[in-house]
């Protein structure tokens, strides 16, 4: 398995360089590198500006050193993370999406409903719940060290609690 670099607001645009101020909005994002997903921070001017090209952003603010940590990652952004790694067949977006389904079924988002076998392939059939709608996803068969890892990581890239 990839091992990821995360890295954790540095309080400086990716694009441009400057500071990015406590208390200034800023655009967080997944982007994909030869080293796998990897999160950068973008300005908003930058971002206006410049359309960078991304796997997936969020708009966030950049706390105050004397205020709490909060958490800006919801339910439906880790849904949405989720329902746009569909489609992906690169091992390592098949495990982030794969943990996340897990997180998802923690937070009783998604519900298990069957298995099957498909090209020598395990995948599991979930419920969205509240939806009726239903979400395959691919069993990678992680052990819980991988699993653990990713979760931490996937935190990381976040920047959120997920437990």
């Amino acid at each position: 398995m990839d091992n990821w670099e995360i890295d954790k607001p540095l309080g400086q645009c990716f694009g441009s360089g400057k500071p990015i101020e406590p208390g200034q909005e800023y655009i967080g994002a997944l982007v994909a590198t030869e080293e796998g997903l990897q999160r950068r921070d973008f300005c908003a001017e930058f971002w206006d500006s410049e359309k960078p090209q991304v796997f997936c952003h969020w708009k966030s603010r950049l706390p105050r050193p004397d205020e709490k940590k909060q958490l800006f990652v919801d339910d439906e952004m880790l849904m949405a993370f989720f329902e746009r790694l569909a489609e992906e067949t690169e091992q390592e977006k098949v495990n982030f999406r794969f943990v996340l389904a897990l997180i998802l079924m923690r937070k009783r988002l998604l519900k298990y409903d069957a298995t099957k076998t498909e090209n020598g392939r395990e995948i599991w059939r979930l419920r969205i719940v509240g939806e009726g709608a239903f979400a395959e996803v691919v069993n990678p068969h992680l052990d819980e060290e991988q699993i653990e890892q990713l979760s931490s990581q996937i935190g990381q890239i976040l920047h959120a609690d997920i437990r």
